[in-house]
């Protein structure tokens, strides 16, 4: 099958230089730089000496003696000097001490870089040359449909299923998905796709039934040559996936799913859903295309309500990037229809099913019924409001880790 693809550099390699690329930040120790989304962030000596520290040793525990040490040379300093650095640390790389998606405390131990980093130090590489690349690449589906999809990491497969709404390019550099995806990236051959109708995929929507986004899936791992992987999900991905491994059970070794839903609003046996599904669909006709707009943020709000002003901006430009305002109203109103009940019995590989206590997107009721209906599942509810999980709330480290723990299992376990 013919493709094309585009190349698009994650890390730049600078001749002479030490650079080290995490969480969306760049340290650089040649020019004693730190930036962040591409923009210079001013740091106290003692701040960047600091995340130096952290970022040599990423992964591992760093002592409060080792610190000091590096950092004030031995000198004996006060606990509040000490705070008030890792304060200033945390702030310049976008983390915060509930969060700690960067920077985690073992307390009375010392800290952790706990992101994943990318570490430049060739000498001899030329300026501008890729250290690594996300490749991506376009496939047909079965009725024709123009399908892209991403390929970032290296390792075993991982298979990310396709949600409502992605853009690969600008998933990336997001302060919501970036993170997250740059820790599967960084552990595993991560392949993930935007849905028909948004992102880099084609804006037509030829067909909005399951079973086309079943056959997109399958057009995206069929192309990238993949026989047994996992599959992970979220939201309105979660249906179409469970779909998938009943379909084809000798492809799937695992599922983990976010957020999910076996009945859509419109097939849920209450008049509030269907009134929620409208409520949903005014504001995206209201406000859609409009950044500026209140209906937008509303909607943006519903997944989000948790959201720092950056994450809410950020998710916001998403969505106007990813598609038109006809294909979200088309496109939400197909997923609201969505039943898939009678296949969760089918399901017969390890699944690991995550829901957020308060996720006002779909019920926790609907998360535990996946659980209960799909044989030997795990089930995992965490304290939270919101339905995108976001690196600024504190289960947000709960979630990854439990998805790579489950991820990272022998066969049979």
């Amino acid at each position: 099958m013919c493709s094309s693809s585009t190349l698009i550099p994650l890390n730049i390699a600078v001749g002479g230089r030490v650079r080290y690329e995490f969480a969306d930040c760049v340290l650089d120790t040649e020019s004693y730089q730190l930036q962040r989304f591409g923009t210079a962030v001013p740091v106290e000596p003692q701040v960047f000496e600091l995340l130096s520290l952290l970022v040599e040793n990423a992964g591992k525990l760093v002592s409060k003696d080792k610190i000091i040490e590096r950092v004030w040379d031995g000198r004996i300093v006060s606990e509040a000097t000490i705070s008030a650095r890792i304060n200033a640390a945390r702030t310049a790389v976008g983390d915060n001490g509930k969060s700690q998606a960067v920077i985690r405390t073992v307390q009375r131990r010392g800290l952790e870089l706990v992101a994943p980093v990318e570490t430049d130090c060739n000498e001899t590489s030329p300026a501008g040359t890729a250290k690594r690349m996300q490749t991506i690449h376009f496939v047909r589906s079965e009725d024709g449909t123009s399908i892209a999809y991403a390929r970032s990491g290296d390792g075993s497969p991982v298979v990310r299923a396709g949600h409502f709404l992605t853009h690969l390019e600008k998933d990336w550099s997001s302060p919501v998905w970036g993170p997250y995806l740059k820790e599967l990236s960084s552990r595993y051959s991560l392949i993930r796709y935007d849905q028909r109708g948004t992102g880099l995929s084609e804006a037509e929507l030829k067909g909005t039934r399951i079973e086309d986004y079943v056959a997109d899936l399958k057009a995206v791992v069929d192309a990238a040559g993949l026989e047994t992987f996992p599959l992970v999900a979220s939201s309105q991905g979660v249906p179409i996936s469970i779909v998938f491994a009943a379909a084809y059970p000798e492809r799937v070794s695992r599922l983990v799913l976010y957020g999910g839903f076996a009945q859509g609003r419109a097939r849920r046996d209450h008049q509030y859903a269907n009134d929620e599904a409208n409520a949903l669909m005014a504001l995206i006709r209201s406000g859609w295309g409009k950044p500026d707009s209140p209906f937008m943020v509303a909607f943006t709000s519903v997944f989000c309500p948790g959201a720092s002003k950056e994450e809410m901006d950020n998710m916001v430009e998403i969505q106007l990037a990813s598609t038109s305002a006809e294909n979200a109203a088309t496109i939400r109103a197909a997923f609201d229809q969505f039943d898939v009940s009678a296949c969760l019995p089918q399901v017969r590989v390890p699944t690991l099913i995550i829901h957020a206590n308060a996720d006002a997107v779909h019920p926790v009721t609907q998360g535990r019924w996946l659980a209960s209906e799909i044989p030997g599942a795990e089930f995992l509810q965490v304290e939270s409001n919101n339905h995108v999980y976001l690196p600024s709330d504190p289960a947000w480290r709960q979630i990854v880790d439990a998805q790579l723990e489950f991820l990272s299992r022998e066969p049979g376990r």
